[in-house]
């Protein structure tokens, strides 16, 4: 099992950078505002951004490239155009994934101040923040990949074994007959939710990038990494974003759905809120097992995103400027910190906007990595072999059809 294990990585990050906001506060709030109504749009966004997905560790094992490299093969104006989207994105999603965590440790350990820190104005949640930052950034300069690899093994393994066991104690304590009735939301704020609630779910396609990047980082300490390895270890972290997708779904149904109760914008009571209705309904037994369940999601995410931009600016940099530059990491995740602690002190209040800006920004995006990434795995820069079967291919075009339809049906809504 161990031996398995170790072949894993990519996968499994690809679940930890996944398994967050998406999950822990969409997912939830899908649950609570629609019931089970939006099962239909979870599976069916996982379906169709499913091969885009896989596209990034194929193309990676295959060739020994990362997507950065493939799309500068295609062409340079289109790495110009990710990079860009990159930049318009980055900050936003790591100031959304990083309040929710800092929110969350708010809720489990208390309020917290240093230095008269409440005479200066800050909150126990900015300095949470902080904390949360200089611990990932900590952890990442002294562990790099390696240990990031290794971490996000046992986060995962800690956070699938107490979110089915709060969603086995809710089916328990739940006495109401389950209804799978499906809805389609209609006014605008109703689709405005939708498009969010897909935009991150299971994540925001550039997530492939950042997975092909480390299944080139996987490569070079796991000879035996290969083409089928690689898809292989996706496959097992998609499932399980999918299987958890559902789960906080239906915790929030199970828990929240008919109770009359409304999140707060504000990130330490929309965490209180969260684990008190929680545990209101399962017990204050319940609180250790939501407490690590919500805790390691976010924390995964936020350690996961604050590796992955950088190494994708600094790569995208490097790439079209035709130079090396070894600094490149960390001075891209150094100006990530200061740009989420800027818009964070800025946004505080707004935890819900921030959200629904960074996934809404990420579905509208959607298409271009969607049609790349499809074009680049089946272009002469793929090995012929690892180019996808028809069957994944009329897919993948039903995948550019379904976000391209989406996109425009909530740009006519505006």
């Amino acid at each position: 099992m161990f031996k398995a294990l170790k072949k894993l990585g990519p996968g499994l990050l690809f679940a930890g950078a996944a398994i967050g906001v998406s999950h822990l506060v969409q997912s939830t709030r899908a649950g609570a505002d629609f019931g089970l109504g939006l099962l239909w749009a979870l599976l069916l966004v996982n379906l169709f951004k499913y091969p885009f997905f896989q596209f990034g560790p194929r193309y990676a094992a295959a060739t020994g490239e990362n997507l950065l490299q493939g799309y500068y093969k295609l062409s340079k104006g289109i790495l110009l155009i990710y990079f860009v989207l990159n930049l318009a994105t980055m900050f936003t999603i790591q100031t959304a994934v990083t309040i929710v965590t800092a929110g969350l440790a708010n809720s489990l350990f208390g309020d917290i101040s240093l230095f008269n820190s409440e005479s200066l104005g800050v909150t126990s949640i900015q300095i949470y923040t902080l904390i949360i930052l200089c611990i990932c950034l900590l952890f990442l300069f002294l562990g790099k990949y390696s240990a990031l690899d290794k971490l996000i093994k046992f986060i995962i393994i800690v956070l699938t074994i107490s979110t089915l066991t709060a969603v086995a104690f809710a089916f328990n304590t739940h006495s109401d007959e389950i209804s799978f009735l499906q809805v389609l939301p209609k006014n605008s704020v109703e689709i405005a939710f939708l498009i969010a609630f897909m935009g991150w779910m299971p994540a925001p396609l550039d997530i492939s990038v950042w997975h092909s990047i480390w299944a080139v980082e996987k490569k070079k300490s796991e000879k035996q990494f290969t083409p089928k390895t690689a898809l292989l270890d996706f496959n097992i972290g998609y499932a399980g974003t999918i299987i958890l997708g559902i789960a906080f779904l239906s915790l929030g149904y199970l828990v929240m759905y008919n109770t009359g109760e409304t999140f707060s914008n504000k990130a330490s009571e929309f965490s209180n809120q969260l684990i008190e209705l929680y545990t209101s309904a399962l017990g204050k037994w319940a609180f250790i097992i939501i407490g690590i369940a919500a805790l390691t999601t976010m924390f995964s995410t936020s350690i996961t995103t604050l590796d992955a931009s950088p190494r994708a600016m600094s790569k995208s940099i490097e790439l079209l400027f035709n130079k090396s530059y070894p600094k490149g990491y960390l001075f891209w995740i150094l100006l990530l910190v200061f740009g989420t602690l800027l818009i964070f002190f800025v946004f505080a209040s707004e935890m819900g906007l921030l959200i629904k800006i960074a996934t809404i920004l990420s579905f509208i995006t959607a298409p271009f990595y969607a049609i790349m990434n499809l074009i680049l795995i089946t272009s002469k820069h793929t090995p012929k072999e690892w180019h996808p079967n028809i069957k994944l291919q009329i897919l993948s075009w039903l995948g550019v059809i379904f976000l391209i339809g989406f996109s425009v049906w909530y740009l006519t809504t505006l």
